[in-house]
């Protein structure tokens, strides 16, 4: 795995070392020793799966406050989506910015997201499905969220939101 840190710290955009033949390929998506020299958590004990029927799906922007903050290391497996984390630290440098990236299953990228950051994507194909890995478990009491398209952040999506749950749509703008 080839790991890159994205302009938020912590943050990394994690490329996959395909080793091909004439079946295709084996690539190693998860290993303890190579998170752990770049300082980033190695605890993984849930994952989840997220389908999504139509392009234009827009799930997000989620976080979990402590005592459950979570990494995240999310794989776009079945299409495409516009993903995206903002940085909610308050002593970071980053604190407020946000990048988007393209996650797809041909790219096979993987984004490692660090606890204190709010996460969401767009989907940009239908019947696109992304996999997650987390850190903690999910605490439904600490699940919260931002609204997609607060302006104190500026995300641009690439397409029009064209389906969102009612939960998503009813998050607040951050209050910094």
């Amino acid at each position: 795995m080839k790991f890159t840190e994205t302009r938020l710290k912590g943050a990394f955009l994690v490329r996959l070392e395909p080793l091909e033949d004439e079946r295709g390929f084996f690539a190693r998506t998860w290993c303890v020793r190579e998170f752990g020299s770049f300082g980033l958590e190695t605890r993984l004990v849930q994952c989840n799966i997220s389908y999504n029927r139509r392009k234009g799906t827009l799930r997000g922007m989620h976080f979990q406050v402590p005592p459950f903050e979570e990494d995240k290391l999310v794989r776009c497996t079945r299409g495409t989506v516009h993903d995206v984390i903002v940085d909610l630290r308050r002593k970071s440098e980053t604190f407020g910015k946000h990048i988007g990236v393209i996650l797809s299953a041909e790219n096979r990228f993987m984004l490692h997201i660090p606890k204190g950051f709010a996460h969401g994507f767009l989907t940009l194909e239908d019947d696109t499905e992304v996999h997650y890995q987390m850190s903690e478990f999910y605490v439904p009491e600490s699940a919260r969220g931002v609204a997609y398209d607060d302006p104190a952040f500026g995300i641009i999506w690439p397409l029009p939101v064209s389906l969102i749950s009612p939960k998503d749509l009813s998050w607040n703008r951050y209050a910094a």
